[in-house]
C-alpha cells in the first residue's frame, strides 16, 4: 500500500524554496560569493559529521568545521598543485583530533571537500549552465523520488538503511534526470548522450544519500543536525550533491563534456 505521509511537506517545501532561490542567486553571482558560501556549507557539513561520530567532542567539531572552511578557501586561491593537498588536510587532522569512528570521519570529510571543490571549479572554469545542469539533476531526482515514493509506494529500496526509500521513487528520480539531460543536451548542443550521463549522476546522488543514511544509522541518529526545517542538516540536504559532484569530477573529462576544459593543473 502506498505511503501517503505528507506531514513534512510544508516545512520541506518552504525551506526548499528558500534554498533554491539563494542557490540560484549565488550560482549566478559566482566569484567570491559562491565560493565563500560553498566553503561555509562544506565546513558546516564537516562540523555536523564530527558531531555525528564524536558527539561529546563539541569543541573539536567546531575546530574541524573551521579548519575545513579555511582549507577549502585556501585551495581555491592558491595555485592548484599547492591547493589540492589542503582539501585532504582536514581528514588527516581528524585522525588525531576525532576520538572515535575515525575511518568514517576521514572518508566523508575527504568526499565533502573534494566534491565541493569540484563544484567550485565547475563554476569557475565552465559556463554557468553546466553547474545549473548538475544542480537541476540532483534537485529533480530528489523531488521526483519524494513525490513518487509517497504517492505510489511499493517495494522498499533498502529498508534497513533507509526505510522510506522505494523503488518507485528511485526510478522516478532516474526518469526526471533523463528529462533534464535531454533538455540540456538539446540546449547545449551536446546531444542525447547527456540524458544517459544525467541518469548516472542521478544514481550517484542517490548513492551519496544512501551512504549518508548508512552513516547515520551506524551512529544511531535520525538527522545530521536540525539546521534546515523539514530537511534536517546540511549533510541531509547536500548528500546527493556530494555524490553527483564526485561522479562528475571523476568522469566529466572522459565523457567529452568539457572538451575545452581549463580544469587541468596550472
Amino acid at each position: 500500500m502506498a505511503e501517503r505521509n505528507w506531514s513534512d511537506l510544508m516545512p520541506r517545501v518552504l525551506s526548499g524554496v528558500v534554498m533554491v532561490v539563494l542557490g540560484i542567486a549565488l550560482i549566478l553571482l559566482g566569484g567570491p560569493f559562491f565560493s565563500t558560501a560553498l566553503a561555509l556549507i562544506c565546513g558546516g557539513m564537516v562540523w555536523e559529521l564530527a558531531r555525528m561520530v564524536a558527539p561529546y567532542a563539541k569543541t573539536r567539531a567546531l575546530q574541524m568545521g573551521a579548519a575545513a572552511t579555511a582549507c577549502f578557501l585556501l585551495a581555491l586561491v592558491l595555485p592548484r598543485g599547492f591547493g589540492l593537498p589542503l582539501l585532504l588536510l582536514p581528514s588527516m587532522l581528524g585522525i588525531s583530533m576525532i576520538p572515535q569512528r575515525r575511518t568514517m570521519f576521514l572518508t566523508f570529510t575527504a568526499m565533502i571537500l573534494l566534491a565541493g571543490y569540484g563544484m567550485a571549479r565547475l563554476r569557475m572554469d565552465q559556463e554557468v549552465m553546466w553547474l545549473g545542469w548538475l544542480v537541476a539533476v540532483v534537485v529533480l531526482t530528489d523531488i521526483a523520488g519524494y513525490f513518487a515514493g509517497r504517492a505510489f509506494g511499493g517495494p522498499k529500496f533498502w529498508p534497513r538503511v533507509s526505510p522510506k526509500k522505494t523503488w518507485s521513487g528511485t526510478i522516478a528520480g532516474w526518469v526526471a534526470a533523463a528529462v533534464v539531460g535531454g533538455i540540456f543536451g538539446v540546449w547545449s548542443g551536446f546531444g542525447p548522450g547527456l540524458a544517459g550521463i544525467s541518469v548516472a549522476l542521478s544514481m550517484a546522488s542517490q548513492m551519496g544519500d544512501i551512504a549518508e543514511s548508512a552513516a547515520k544509522r551506524k551512529v544511531g541518529i535520525k538527522d545530521s543536525s536540525n539546521l534546515i526545517p523539514g530537511h534536517g542538516g546540511l549533510l541531509d540536504r547536500f548528500d546527493g550533491m556530494l555524490g553527483a559532484s564526485l561522479m562528475l569530477l571523476l568522469t566529466g573529462p572522459w565523457t567529452g563534456l568539457f572538451a575545452t576544459t581549463t580544469m587541468g593543473m596550472n
